[in-house]
Order: C-alpha cells, then structure tokens, then sequence
C-alpha cells in the first residue's frame, strides 16, 4: 500500500482513496481517523486550529446554548498533563505495573495537537439535556471533519482518563463531563479503512403501529 505521488493522497488495496479532498462529498465518503500514537508532526498552527474550532461549533444547537467547551492542552503543558495521568492511574486501576503507566505517559505525549472536548448541558433548561449532548457529539464529529479538510489527521478518543474524577476535576466545572481528547496531527503511517455496517442492517422502512 503505497502513497499516492501526485496528490498526497494515499491509497488503498480496495482502490479507496482515504480522506480524500477533492471534493466535499469524497471527503465525507472516505473520512478516517488515524491512531494518536502513530500521528506526527506538522500538527495544526495556532491560526489552522482556530479556524478548527470555529468549524467544529458550527452545529446544530436547539436553542442556541453552546452547551460544549473546548479547552487545548498546548506542547509546553503535556508534561503536566501526563503527571495528573500517573496521579489517577491508581485511583483506575489499583494494580497498574508499570507497562501501564509507560501507556499513561505515552496517551498524555502523543500528537502534535490535543484538544479535550467538553460537554457542558444545562441542567433545568426548557431543552432536554440529550439534545444538548448531541450537539456536543456534533461538534466532535465537526472537528474532526474540518481536521481532515485542511490535509491533518484527527483522533477522538475517550478511554478511562475520561471517566477518572481527578482528570475531569482538571478540564471540568461542574455538571461537565469530558467527551473526550481529540489529537490532531499528520499521518505517519498508512491508515487502514475499518469494516463499515452495511446499510442493510441498520437502516429500515418505517411501520407504522395497527390499532
């Protein structure tokens, strides 16, 4: 599987061109994340991960609440970041060796970019709260999107540093909750395309109820 010289763009055994930019739909038709720990630099600059964000939240938002935060752990800051991992490592897993935390301090060190996604509903709003979390899902899948767009490679994941109560008290106000870090960079290996549902098994006709 060898890139394609020409384009940049890299393609596959099945003859898919994965994040393919030539047009809007082809992008959308091909779009695949990449492993974090296989990203690489150039990552995003400031100005390209400004424009990411601006893209990212521009989604549907019922009754324009903006119920999501973004807040960037910048390269001077993974350090930190990967002390507050060790901290909470053994409040996740009382018997972590140290293969565990080698994974810790590689999950805290990998892209070039890092943004942590926040969902931040509001609780007692005439909007239900799941309406407010889709919108934060939507706002993920943006980011990712306009990532792809401008030629990077993005990565959403979540894993138990998500759920850890010392690393939410770290990016999260109350009644917040991480959905998750996004790592953004450049591809330093070739992405694989991953078995996709087919469209028989999970879309159907509508049958109405029978009185």
């Amino acid at each position: 599987m060898k890139p394609i010289v020409a384009n940049g763009l890299r393609r596959y055994a099945s003859g898919m061109t994965l994040n393919d930019r030539t047009s809007p739909l082809s992008l959308l038709e091909t779009r695949r994340s990449g492993k974090p720990r296989d990203m690489v630099a150039p990552g995003p600059s400031e100005a390209e991960l400004v424009r990411i964000l601006t893209i990212a939240a521009r989604v549907p938002d019922h009754g324009k609440l903006a119920p999501w935060r973004f807040v960037i752990v910048g390269p001077g800051q993974r350090r930190q970041l990967a002390d507050l991992i060790a901290l909470a490592l053994p409040e996740h897993d009382p018997d972590a060796n140290a293969a565990h935390y080698a994974k810790a301090l590689e999950f805290a060190h990998q892209a070039p970019a890092l943004v942590v996604l926040v969902s931040a509903p509001i609780k007692g709003h005439k909007i239900p709260v799941w309406e407010q979390q889709l919108s934060c899902g939507a706002v993920g899948m943006n980011l990712l999107t306009a990532t792809h767009a401008l030629g990077y490679i993005g990565s959403w994941i979540t894993g138990w540093p998500s759920y850890s109560e010392r690393v939410h008290d770290a990016f999260c106000g109350p009644g917040e909750r991480i959905a998750g870090f996004l790592f953004l960079g450049s591809a330093g290996e070739d992405l694989e395309e991953r078995p996709r549902p087919a469209l028989d098994t999970i879309v159907r006709i509508w049958d109405p109820p029978r009185d």
